[in-house]
């Protein structure tokens, strides 16, 4: 399956308000790096954590990336594209380390 067949997909899963679409989404895209991450610290703790879950929480943060460029009107391409140029930019400028959006 491709991204884009992938994200019209999830037009047939998505049960949400409407007119609350992006605040729903971004909270939820939160919530599932947050359990991804969540697994990761057991797994720092010593705790068993089946690849399997990791899986699907990554599923889940996919789900809702699809949703938000589906919101936004945006392509895979399109938002893959712009963070190629942008990180080439600043590694070409020498500045790829650093903090700031516009370094």
């Amino acid at each position: 399956m491709d991204w884009e067949t992938y994200r019209e997909w999830t037009r047939t899963t998505a049960e949400y308000p409407e007119e609350r679409e992006e605040e729903y989404l971004l909270f939820g895209l939160a919530n599932e790096v947050g359990e991804l991450l969540g697994k990761h610290k057991k797994e720092i703790r010593g705790d068993y954590v089946n690849f399997k879950d990791k899986l699907d929480e990554l599923g889940d943060i996919c789900w809702y990336l699809a949703r938000l460029f589906d919101h936004y009107n945006l392509s895979a391409m399109e938002v893959l594209h712009r963070n190629f140029a942008k990180l080439t930019d600043r590694k070409n400028r020498g500045v790829i380390k650093g903090s700031g959006d516009k370094r």
